[in-house]
């Protein structure tokens, strides 16, 4: 076995987690409510989650949706090495890209002045 080979099959074998935690936190935004993991910045929420939950929640129905198809056309095999790889390393990285940016808009701080420094430093 290559090093190539196990790295393939450490990614194949990872979508199926990878897949299973997005589309439970899309189920968690959708259905049960659950803003608690929306838009976090270093932990903390947003002051409204609400108001992001369905940015979050359409990222990440998307993405595991992308990467239950990728398991689906590997297990079935209608699809070339290069092509699902591409896939499924593409949607990762556009997820966590797309999970960035719906945070630091969630807490952004355009237009906000900052309270002045009672000890006057700077």
């Amino acid at each position: 076995m290559t090093i190539s080979v196990a790295i393939t099959w450490i990614l194949f074998l990872g979508l199926f987690p990878i897949a299973f935690f997005w589309l439970r936190r899309a189920w968690q935004i959708l259905f049960k409510q659950d803003f608690s993991q929306v838009a976090l910045k270093r932990g903390e929420p947003p002051a409204d989650p609400a108001k992001y939950a369905p940015y979050a929640a359409a990222i990440n129905l998307v993405a595991g949706a992308i990467a239950v198809a990728v398991i689906l056309m590997v297990v079935i095999g209608g699809v070339a090495y290069d092509t699902w790889t591409a896939i499924a390393g593409s949607t990762i990285w556009m997820k966590f890209f797309a999970d960035y940016i719906v945070s630091r808009n969630a807490h952004a701080n355009w237009g906000k002045k900052k309270p002045a420094d009672p000890g006057g430093r700077r």
